[in-house]
């Protein structure tokens, strides 16, 4: 089967690849990263798995813009203010539903996360699995990640293509 031909599916953690994406100090070009994973992985669908919280309504929109599906769930909040919205189950039972289902060829996980592991066993025992895109560094991707064996690849390494690009400041004009 082609590249062209294939029907894979994104599923992002989307608070892993905030966090990744930030503690290497850059901004992620959401509208680049979803064409990127459709040129180089072939995904037809990208999920992103989020906490609904109403502030971040203009973001979510904008999400929905760039082509990812989102897939929300609900915050609660800690003793200090905290919202905590921990999307990893709903990421795995849909992962797994829509592999029952037949949806997709090939599934592409983002996160470093290794709660994750037992999924990427999961996938890669019926070869449903394109590859683990990690928006930790090597030193910082989960080892229970690494240790299934699975393809993986760091976000950072595309910083070139997906970090959104700072326009110059117009030149002043001389006198």
């Amino acid at each position: 089967m082609s590249k062209d031909q294939q029907n894979n599916y994104a599923y992002i953690d989307g608070a892993n690849l905030h966090r990744g994406i930030a503690g290497f100090g850059w901004k992620l070009d959401c509208k680049r990263f979803r064409v990127w994973l459709a040129e180089k992985y072939s995904a037809k669908s990208a999920y992103i798995f989020i906490g609904l919280i109403p502030k971040y309504k203009d973001l979510y929109k904008y999400l929905q813009e760039c082509g990812f599906t989102l897939v929300f769930k609900e915050v609660v909040y800690d003793g200090e203010g905290k919202a905590k919205g921990n999307c990893d189950a709903d990421l795995v039972l849909q992962v797994v539903r829509d592999t029952y289902e037949n949806k997709f060829d090939k599934s592409i996980i983002v996160s470093s996360d290794g709660d994750y592991a037992s999924l990427i066993k999961f996938l890669k025992e019926r070869d449903k699995l394109k590859i683990i895109l990690s928006p930790h560094n090597k030193k910082l991707c989960s080892i229970l990640l690494k240790r299934t064996d699975a393809p993986i690849a760091y976000l950072n390494d595309q910083i070139n293509i997906l970090q959104v690009i700072k326009e110059k400041a117009p030149a002043k004009d001389k006198p």
